[in-house]
């Protein structure tokens, strides 16, 4: 008797274990969707704010208007200086919400096959690669177009490199790839530092500080073309192995043992992250901190889920880059770098996180 008593009293608790374990569940996939709503918002905000911010404000209707103009006959009630200024806006809007989203996507991608928050994007010298490549075509005078390809094969070129010393390395695999990419990040910036130095002061060296510092003031449509490729298929690659990714944050051989291939999978990542990158800075420069800062936020909020942190970190970092390049835009007569800006927010996010060792939130 007392041993069906007990058995119905534990067949009860397990029912109500599943329940409390099915109702947090709800909620948290509840939660989740909210707050992932509420940073839609808050993005699309920014981008309307974008266009309506600045020395010459544009309404909301006017915006509207315009853009419908594109593609249907309308009566025109705007002036022409507006549509002028509508049309370079949104080329720069379009900039800033595919070079946040790539390194946002980046730094979490990164942060997860190092299982460390502290990691970013120029981890395996992809920023600083692709920073000489443009620095050497300024030097050369390649014009517009050359600067972008060379920045665009020295920054895939850098992480390569790496990737390769890396896998002909005895050190482990990850170790072996982040003191590579050290090594690789040192080498071209050293390059870079030499090609500032024996250049023309008067007109090369300025035009190659101004370009490493940042900005998206000279993105062109063509520009877009060229970036939104790599970048387009850099991260839609990344959504789909957000899952996947989860696998690479626990240890090597726990994860072998669910039939993943670590290291295909690793590669993946790398050229998908790389792509990204690469793109992102042949077309504005070096901005930097977005691939550390962003990603790390979305941990606290989102939590350590990649399958829900990814989209977040797109999200958030073309929102982030929108606000960052509005600010850069009023803050001061002339243009602030947005390198400037976002290292003003970085730099107190890496502080912390090195007092507190990323150990509360990390990957």
């Amino acid at each position: 008797m007392k041993d069906g008593v007990n058995q119905v009293l534990l067949t009860n608790v397990d029912k109500k274990e599943k329940r409390v374990s099915g109702s947090t569940a709800v909620k948290g996939i509840t939660g989740y969707r909210l707050r992932f709503t509420v940073l839609v918002v808050i993005f699309a905000v920014a981008f309307f704010g974008s266009f309506m911010l600045g020395r010459y404000p544009v309404m909301p209707w006017d915006l509207v208007k315009i853009v419908l103009s594109k593609f249907i006959n309308i009566e025109t009630t705007w002036s022409s200086s507006v549509e002028a200024v509508v049309n370079l806006r949104i080329v720069r809007a379009a900039a800033a919400v595919f070079i946040g989203a790539a390194l946002g996507a980046a730094g979490t991608a990164y942060q997860g096959m190092f299982r460390n928050p502290m990691v970013s994007p120029d981890v395996l010298g992809a920023s600083n690669g692709a920073a000489f490549g443009a620095a050497l075509a300024i030097f050369c005078s390649f014009g517009y177009v050359g600067i972008t390809l060379s920045s665009f094969g020295f920054g895939l070129a850098a992480v390569l490199l790496a990737y390769s010393i890396s896998r002909k390395g005895k050190l482990n695999e990850t170790l072996g790839m982040v003191l590579a990419g050290m090594m690789i990040s040192t080498l071209f910036s050293s390059a870079t530092s030499f090609l500032k130095l024996i250049a023309d002061t008067d007109s090369v060296l300025p035009a190659i500080t101004y370009w490493l510092m940042g900005s998206l003031a000279s993105v062109r449509v063509n520009d877009l073309v060229f970036a939104g490729i790599p970048i387009t298929a850099g991260l839609v690659v990344l959504y789909l192995l957000r899952w996947r990714i989860n696998l690479l944050t626990v240890e090597e051989n726990e994860a072998k043992s669910m039939g993943i291939n670590t290291t295909r999978l690793r590669a993946v990542v790398i050229i998908c992250a790389t792509l990204v990158t690469a793109a992102s800075v042949s077309v504005s420069g070096l901005i930097g901190w977005v691939g550390l800062v962003i990603p790390h936020i979305c941990r606290l909020v989102f939590g350590q889920d990649y399958s829900r942190l990814m989209p977040a970190s797109m999200v958030m970092g073309a929102a982030y880059l929108l606000v960052v390049d509005a600010v850069a835009r009023m803050a001061a007569l002339s243009e602030i770098p947005l390198g400037i800006l976002t290292s003003v927010i970085g730099a107190p996010v890496f502080i912390w996180l090195i007092m507190t060792g990323g150990s509360k939130n990390g990957a």
